[in-house]
């Protein structure tokens, strides 16, 4: 028999849920954890929003044990520029580091999916950054490929015209 504290040993299971307002704290701290940063403000204002509009986003929990390991929010969007059919938009996913290599990630994404069916979305984009391999590789782990899409960008300090 395994110990406990053994790599492999078995771990309690996952449980999906709906993020709630009172998840901002760990949901701040994974965050904080990954990126190295608070970005307590971004996460205030979307769950504010997420109470005001549910149905504006699928935003899920990951809980072991009773406590949060796991987040990810995804805002949905009907007919953004000219389209037709609704979409969403992958905001942010965040992992506990213990908790990371376990398939709670992939959990979460499944319960998304679930979620976007119901809403008739059949498509989730998301963005991150190119040399983020751990966060792309996920990415490309869990289904998601290049977008037959150009992003751009462009300062607005100036007139952009040369």
């Amino acid at each position: 028999m395994q110990h406990p504290s053994e790599p492999h040993a078995a771990k309690p299971p996952v449980r999906i849920r709906p993020l709630l307002v009172a998840d901002l704290d760990p949901v701040v701290a994974i965050d904080k954890a990954v990126s190295g940063r608070s970005r307590r403000g971004f996460y205030e204002k979307r769950l504010a929003h997420l109470s005001r509009d549910p149905a504006a986003f699928v935003a899920l929990a990951a809980e072991r044990d009773g406590r949060l390991v796991g987040f990810v929010f995804a805002r949905l969007y009907e007919g953004e520029f000219g389209g037709k059919v609704p979409e969403a938009a992958l905001d942010a996913i965040g992992v506990a580091a213990e908790a990371r290599h376990q398939g709670v990630g992939k959990h979460l994404l499944d319960g998304m999916v679930v979620a976007m069916r119901i809403h008739g979305i059949t498509e989730i984009a998301t963005q991150t950054d190119w040399s983020d391999t751990g966060l792309t590789g996920f990415f490309a782990e869990t289904g998601f490929s290049l977008a037959p899409r150009l992003v751009l960008e462009r300062a607005v300090g100036g007139t952009g015209i040369r």
